[in-house]
């Protein structure tokens, strides 16, 4: 039956806002449900204390520093923690939801992977641990159930439950919380764990995915904890002939028992992943493992659990009852479980059985097959046509640039992956693109109109540059002069040319002030140019209407069709005249100067034995055109 119908929270909403829908998985710790979190319509994973631990500080403690640790890390393989909290005896964190199977369920199932896809596990496992590694932090739980691998083939690790900074290296509990196959001989022994405790889980785990089995077994966690103590992880070409040597050395330096040996941290241990994977040929990415009959698994050991670090010193044996008995693991015999099965529960798990197939063989398929297509055959084909081909392939597309002899300029020369390559949907395929050959020389251009010329230069491989106008007697207006180099020099594909550009003849600017504008306007349109008339008229010499100023002034050179400004006269300004009549001749001028008029002194005979002013041009207190000169009389 359905055992998420008898458990109390389904059903329920915990702190007013997250809606507990179904169980999805129960752990030592704590149990997690799918939940959707009311206020804002959204599905989420809820991780709920077990009701009897939380009154326990220490488990607690460890619920926030996780929810605080994922915090800090913000990486695609990590699940994220949305929200801590809690309701009542409840203690929860919030936490994103990915729909699909653990990496436990595929090797139940499936026993053991290629290896290609076993490294297309743990590489992104081992980006995640690398981001927490770096951020200062340690997993120290890592395992298959918690490698979760969504329906959309993404891999995420979870549960950072037992996470502690990197420089909180010593239990001082006399236990260590963890997972007996997964511990490194130093946290069985010492209850030191640093980066290199992650390194040695993740080498267990890949050992587990090449061969479907731990590398330590036994009747009882106390055997495997002796085992991982005192003997080597073996190599998975024991368990599985014909495995490529670069694998069991890769898993050798991983679970090395001195942790002096193995590499200092995830980040290390992806860049070796990743130089074994290229070190391996498509047979060996892709052996066949044997395909092996998987034993009833209870997951007994596969739970966290808090393990007394006295059980992990005592030798194997018979007579060891005692710590059996004190071992938290222990579980009981397979044979009692499976006694007093009714034939409706066995018919129910049959049919589970199969679901649990249907689902973790689909998952399989994603993993070997399903996430992947192959490449393209794009090579010397347009940029364009290249392009439409790998996106309809659900692909994307990068674009680099080389040069080359014999490809054609924008053709493809080469792509990363190359043509039938394998690769992940939605992966990207970098296209090399031709820019012709390497060295190409100036093509002439004179006399050809400025965009024929760009076009010409872009043909031939090189780049319009800076473009300069002149005048020229000989070139139309618009057309190519000359190019910076000449014609026929060789230049680097790619290089820019500089152009100058005919402005056609020179004309000059005749003189139209004076004029009225109608006159000027059409001896101006006479000479080629365009003209314009100012906004504003201004006060001038000229009478109302004429022009009174023009620009560019007489004289300047100008091209066919350049602009001339006209501004239009509103005739002179009229200002009184001061009365300046008695005057000194040196009073007279500057009264008059200073009200705007040109002075001219006009001195009879007597005007050398008198400096007084006798008369003036213009009465005083009439008008005169500002500027106008202005004639005195002394003597």
């Amino acid at each position: 039956m359905d055992t998420t119908l008898q458990d109390p929270l389904v059903g329920q909403v915990l702190d007013g806002r997250y809606r507990v829908d179904a169980r999805i998985a129960v752990g030592g710790m704590a149990t997690v449900y799918r939940a959707v979190d009311t206020r804002l319509d959204r599905v989420l994973a809820l991780k709920v204390m077990h009701p009897t631990l939380a009154a326990d500080g220490m488990f607690v403690e460890r619920f926030i520093r996780e929810a605080k640790s994922v915090a800090r890390l913000d990486h695609p393989n990590v699940v994220g923690v949305y929200d801590q909290g809690t309701d009542g005896r409840y203690v929860y964190l919030a936490m994103e939801y990915v729909a699909g199977c653990t990496l436990r369920d595929v090797l139940r199932e499936r026993g053991a992977l290629q290896p290609r896809a076993a490294l297309d596990i743990l590489e992104p496992v081992l980006a995640a641990l690398g981001a927490a590694h770096r951020a200062g932090f340690v997993h120290r739980d890592m395992k298959p159930e918690n490698v979760l691998i969504g329906d959309d083939g993404r891999v995420k690790v979870a549960d950072f439950g037992l996470v502690r900074s990197v420089d909180t290296v010593t239990s001082t509990t006399g236990a260590v919380l963890g997972t007996v196959s997964y511990l490194a001989p130093e946290q069985l022994e010492h209850g030191t764990a640093d980066t290199r405790v992650d390194v040695y889980a993740c080498g267990v785990v890949l050992y587990e995915m090449l061969t479907g089995t731990k590398p330590h077994a036994g009747d009882s966690p106390a055997q495997v904890l002796y085992q991982a103590l005192h003997t080597d992880v073996p190599p998975p070409s024991a368990a599985v002939p014909g495995l490529a040597p670069g694998l069991d050395e890769l898993v050798a330096s991983a679970t090395a028992r001195d942790p002096g040996l193995r590499p200092h941290d995830a980040v290390e241990l992806l860049a070796r992943t990743r130089r074994a994977r290229a070190g391996l040929s498509d047979e060996q990415l892709d052996a066949v493992p044997p395909r092996a009959t998987s034993a009833e698994h209870d997951n007994a050991e596969d739970r966290t659990s808090v393990i007394p670090r006295a059980l992990t010193v005592p030798r194997p044996g018979p007579a060891d009852d005692g710590l059996h008995r004190t071992s938290l693991l222990e579980t009981p015999p397979a044979a009692s479980r499976r006694t007093g099965r009714a034939p409706r529960r066995g018919l129910l798990a049959t049919v589970a059985a199969v679901l649990l197939v249907l689902g973790v063989g689909a998952g399989l398929w994603y993993i070997n097959s399903g996430q992947f297509t192959k490449v393209p055959a794009v090579l010397d084909q347009p940029q364009a046509d290249a392009r439409e081909r790998i996106e309809a392939a659900g692909l994307d597309v990068g674009v680099e640039r080389a040069y080359s002899d014999t490809i054609d300029r924008g053709n493809v020369i080469s792509t990363d992956p190359e043509p039938g390559e394998r690769i992940r949907d939605n992966g990207t395929v970098t296209l090399t693109i031709s820019r012709g050959p390497e060295t190409v020389k100036v093509p002439g251009l004179e006399g050809v109109g400025l965009n024929e010329a760009k076009a010409r230069l872009k043909k031939a491989g090189l780049e319009p540059g800076m473009v300069t106008r002149a005048f020229s007697e000989d070139v139309p207006k618009g057309s190519v002069i000359a190019t910076k180099p000449d014609a026929g020099t060789e230049r680097r594909s790619g290089s820019a040319i500089a152009l100058t550009v005919s402005k056609g003849a020179p004309i000059e600017v005749p003189d139209v002030t004076d004029t009225s504008v109608e006159d000027a306007t059409e001896q101006l349109e006479d000479a080629g140019l365009e003209v314009r008339i100012a906004e504003g008229r201004v006060h001038s010499e000229f009478d109302e209407g004429q022009v009174a100023a023009q620009s560019p002034g007489e004289g300047k050179e100008l091209a066919e069709g350049d602009t001339v400004t006209l501004t239009v006269s509103k005739g002179p300004e009229m200002i009184e005249v001061p009365d300046v009549v008695g005057d000194s001749a040196d009073e007279a001028k500057e009264k008059l100067q200073d009200a705007g008029f040109e002075v001219k002194e006009d001195r009879g005979l007597l005007g050398f034995f008198s400096d007084e002013v006798k008369s003036q041009s213009v009465d005083g207190g009439d008008t005169a055109p500002k500027g106008s000169t202005i004639t005195i009389k002394i003597g």
